[in-house]
């Protein structure tokens, strides 16, 4: 499914709003706009494989930017917006972007898009839908003047992000592109992670991450594939979480062990203020959660935190619940996707209770680094 299905059924089902303002984005919107973008990006030029970069900040706009990328058959490369002009400029030079697209009014967001102008002569078309930016086409005018006639053919695109950098320049993880339109099903992480955290028309999803990261993007992504509504937050604080949660009768969301800390160290009467009753799941990753941080959290919200141990590669996936982590405390749980080796500096695997690195075994290599073949091969 995708927003274009709610579209019909509900167009004014919320698909975003924003928590601390109430900012909404209809399904109807949502479709309307994406499928303008789509239209307007292929009258630019833009074919199946292309690369559209996307600068921006927990906005709507950003997933009308996502959505017209993956109705077009189009990558999706979202540039972090706290980099240094020349970190950023390298992103978008390396995946080969033909349009940059600014979605934001966040005062460094758009000095930085500024900046990119003379460090990325390689892409063709600059549009700013939030307000005139200088060097940048007036994306809110080009839409209002753009049909929004969806396109014939609508192939199923994806997103091609970038890794931290922690060793060495970001690596661009390209998967394959789907051979299927974007209303045809067959989306793997929805299949594995939309069926086992019961993703559906009734899910509201709090997303209180920045949207440029891998999981925030495509959980959001997910939840409007199945109808349910995005409550997203500018940035995270502690205290509007909870009021997020209480207000918008969140049912599911997905955080990193640093927000648990910090929620849990607001004063007791603080966190009595709020009801978190409506949560069912409260998906965490990212980093090891301190046991006792978890064990804190259950005692808290229940046995509603799901872990989930992964990369933006998706070669393998681990998961656990509630239950099955107080019988193992501090285990990151089981692998779902792919076969899990515990190896040695050599690659030997080694013996159950000693220490090892962790690979991901699949039979197929489900993405390449692009323009590196060779840690394509070593991964």
């Amino acid at each position: 499914m995708y927003p274009g299905t709610y579209a019909v059924s509900d167009p004014e089902r919320p698909a975003v709003v924003v928590a601390e303002t109430g900012e909404t984005l209809s399904y109807g919107e949502l479709d309307r706009e994406s499928t303008r973008l789509a239209r307007a990006l292929h009258e630019q030029g833009l074919r199946r494989g292309d690369v559209v970069a996307m600068l921006a900040d927990n906005t709507p706009w950003a997933f009308v930017v996502y959505w017209a990328a993956q109705r077009s058959g189009l990558y999706i490369t979202a540039i972090n917006h706290h980099l240094a002009p020349d970190e950023a400029a390298y992103i978008v030079g390396d995946c080969g972007a033909r349009v940059l697209v600014v979605a934001g009014q966040r005062p460094t967001l758009r000095e930085l898009a500024v900046a990119l102008v003379d460090r990325t002569p390689g892409v063709e078309h600059r549009l700013a839908l939030e307000g005139a930016l200088e060097g940048h086409e007036d994306g809110a005018a080009l839409l209002a003047a753009t049909s929004a006639e969806p396109l014939a053919d609508q192939p199923r695109g994806a997103d091609m992000l970038y890794s931290s950098g922690t060793t060495g320049r970001p690596k661009g993880i390209k998967p394959s592109l789907p051979e299927r339109q974007v209303d045809e099903p067959g989306d793997l992480m929805l299949a594995v992670f939309g069926r086992l955290y019961g993703f559906d028309e009734d899910t509201v999803y709090l997303s209180p991450a920045p949207v440029y990261h891998a999981a925030p993007l495509r959980y959001c992504g997910m939840i409007q594939s199945t109808g349910g509504t995005v409550v997203m937050m500018r940035r995270f604080d502690p205290e509007a979480a909870l009021a997020a949660i209480a207000r918008y009768r969140v049912t599911h969301g997905q955080f990193v062990p640093t927000m648990f800390v910090r929620m849990l160290k607001l004063p007791q009467e603080t966190r009595d203020a709020y009801d978190v009753s409506s949560i069912r799941v409260a998906v965490h990753a990212a980093a090891p959660c301190p046991v006792d941080v978890k064990r804190a959290m259950i005692d808290w919200w229940g046995p509603v935190l799901q872990e989930y141990y992964a990369s933006t590669e998706a070669n393998g996936v681990a998961l656990i619940d509630s239950p099955t982590w107080l019988e193992h405390p501090g285990s990151v749980g089981r692998a779902a996707l792919g076969t899990l080796h515990i190896c040695d500096d050599d690659g030997r695997e080694v013996p159950t209770g000693d220490v090892g690195t962790v690979y991901f075994e699949r039979d197929e290599v489900p993405f390449a680094y692009h323009n590196d073949a060779e840690k394509t091969r070593a991964a």
